[in-house]
Formats: structure tokens, C-alpha cells, sequence
């Protein structure tokens, strides 16, 4: 395969739950991947290291690049350098919690970081595609089902900074001609999400109760009603949107709710547990604006993409536990 038919993909966020799996996508695919990596004392690539590939090797597939979304001149020479059919923007400060306490960083990177990006690939004058990775907190107060005709209601300065993403995008591409495209991807998780996300924080506690390494998880509003989907199953809907002649934006979801208990009671009950006997309410997990409920309407993504979520949320409390009770034994 020659290298002018080779694609060639740049991924910020490689190193996070959603880049993991997208890395692996592309690369089964035949794809040329680079994927940006922040500087850290610690290695932080535990999620690609079984993709790692040795530099002085012949042919490899997979590199790596130092940066920052809040670096525009890196941001900048990767897309100069690198010259990508195509850019998934995944990178993100995405704890909405946290965004709270860390306001106009979360800005920088998810906000900022993306205009730069952009602004690279337009004055590059590439026909790359462009990927944002939108989120369902954009809807924040708007009453479920959410679709992509739905209003925005933001509710924390994460969800803020990636409305304008969204828009920035949909500027772009309206006013350059840019396939720019917006994945509403909502709740998604997997055996890699990160451990301070409700999700794995119970399916981690009910395999650590389990086999006696915890005594209580505290949580927050249990009340709070996600759709929740597998990230392994979301990435492919990222590809597929970048595969169409129109750049649009879409909602991507199971058009399934369930609440944080019920996602308890899912995982605490795989491994025969009562999750009554361990969880506690803490106010500290509470946000300052509550976002109630977010179930979305996949319906066009279904239609245009032919893409439909098959793993539910209990499947994937499931799959979740039993991936952290072998990681825990």
C-alpha cells in the first residue's frame, strides 16, 4: 500500500478511554495513526501501551507527539507536519465536576484548544475532516428525549466550553467550507474509563467490596439519570461521521435512561451484593447545578451512519465489574 493511499489520522486524547479505542479502530483499519500525549514525570499511556509500537521499527503504524491543547504552535506544526486526512479532536478536561474548580482551564483547553486546531487546518488550506467530540452536557436543563434539534441549556463550565466547540465548528465549516462535524456522544463507558467517574468509581468499589479490599462507596445524586452507552461501540459512530460526503453533526446515545442507583444496582448485583449494605451519600459529589436527566434520540445517527448501540447500560455494569473484579484480584 503506497503511502499517498494510506490515510493518515491525528488523535488529541489518544491516551484517554475514547482515543484508546479509536486508536485501534483506525489502526485495524490500515491507518497511519499519530495521537497527541502531554508531557507527564509519570507515564500516562497505560491505556495504549499494547498498541505501542518500538520507534526503530520498519512500518510502524502508531506515533506519538508531545503537546498541549493549550499549545497553538504545536497544535500548529502536527498539522503542518503531519498533513492528516483526518483530526478527532477528543482531547478534553472532561470531568464536569472538576470543571467547577478549575473553570478557566477547562475553558482554555476544551474551547480554545479547538479554535487553534481549526485554525491550523484552514490556514493549512488540507481538506482534512475534522472531528469534535461534543458532549450530551450541552443540553444540561433541556427535558429528555435530547435529539439534535433540541436547545442547549449548559449547566456547567464544561458544558459551556464545549458549546463553543460546537458552534466554532459549525463556523467553520459554514464560513470555510470545512468538514467539520459534531459527535453529541452521550454517557459512554468501559473497563477504561477513568476511576473518578460515577460509573467505574461503583463498578471498582463493588469488585473491591467483593473481595474485601473496601468497606463503603460515597456518592452523590443518585437520582441522576444518564444514557448510558459502551465507548467501545461510540468510536465507531466518530469514524463513520468523518466517512460522509456532508460533514453534519449528530447525536450518537442508546436512547435508554437509567438513574446512578440503577447502575448500582446493576453492578453490586453481578457479584451478589446488596449495594444498599455499602453506599453512602456524600454532599461533596453534588454539583453546584444538577443536570437531572440526559437521554438521547439516536435516530438520525441510525439513519445516516447506519450505526446502533447494542451494549445497555446493564450489560455494560456488567462488563464493568468483572473487568475490575480480575483487575483487583
Amino acid at each position: 500500500m503506497g503511502d499517498r493511499l494510506m490515510k493518515k489520522a491525528l488523535i488529541t486524547g489518544i491516551t484517554g478511554q475514547d482515543g484508546s479505542y479509536l486508536a485501534e479502530l483506525l489502526l485495524s483499519k490500515g491507518y497511519e495513526v499519530h495521537g497527541l500525549v502531554r508531557r507527564s514525570s509519570s507515564f500516562n499511556t497505560s491505556r495504549i501501551d499494547h498498541l505501542y509500537q518500538d520507534p526503530h521499527i520498519e512500518g510502524r503504524k502508531l506515533f506519538l507527539h508531545y503537546g498541549d491543547m493549550t499549545d497553538g504552535v504545536v497544535l500548529t506544526n502536527l498539522i503542518y507536519g503531519i498533513k492528516p486526512d483526518e483530526v478527532y479532536n477528543l482531547a478534553a478536561q472532561s470531568h464536569v465536576k472538576v470543571s467547577f474548580e478549575v473553570p478557566a482551564f477547562t475553558g482554555q483547553v476544551d474551547a480554545i484548544g479547538t479554535v487553534m486546531l481549526l485554525e491550523a487546518i484552514r490556514s493549512s488550506g488540507l481538506k482534512t475532516r475534522f472531528y469534535q467530540a461534543s458532549t450530551s452536557e450541552l443540553f444540561g436543563s433541556t427535558p429528555p428525549p435530547q435529539s439534535e434539534l433540541s436547545i442547549f441549556s449548559p449547566q456547567s463550565p464544561y458544558a459551556a466550553a464545549k458549546l463553543y466547540s460546537y458552534w466554532v465548528v459549525k463556523n467553520y465549516r459554514e464560513g470555510y467550507g470545512l468538514h467539520g462535524t459534531n459527535g453529541i456522544l452521550f454517557n459512554h463507558e468501559s473497563p477504561r474509563r477513568g476511576e473518578t467517574f460515577v460509573t467505574r468509581k461503583i463498578t471498582m468499589a463493588a469488585a473491591r467490596i467483593k473481595l474485601g479490599k473496601q468497606d463503603k462507596l460515597f456518592l452523590g445524586n443518585l437520582d441522576a439519570i444518564r444514557d448510558w452507552g459502551y465507548a467501545k461501540e461510540y468510536v465507531e459512530s466518530m469514524w463513520l461521521m468523518l466517512q460522509q460526503d456532508e460533514p453534519d453533526d449528530y447525536v450518537v446515545a442508546t436512547a435508554i435512561g437509567a438513574s446512578v442507583r440503577d447502575f448500582c444496582a446493576a453492578a453490586f448485583g453481578e457479584l451478589d451484593l446488596d449495594w444498599q449494605d455499602y453506599v453512602e451519600i456524600d454532599n461533596r459529589y453534588e454539583r453546584p447545578t444538577e443536570v437531572n436527566a440526559l437521554v438521547g434520540d439516536p435516530t438520525k445517527a441510525e439513519k445516516t451512519l447506519g450505526w446502533k448501540a447494542t451494549t445497555h447500560w446493564n450489560e455494560l455494569a456488567r462488563i464493568m465489574v468483572r473487568a475490575d473484579l480480575k483487575t483487583h484480584h
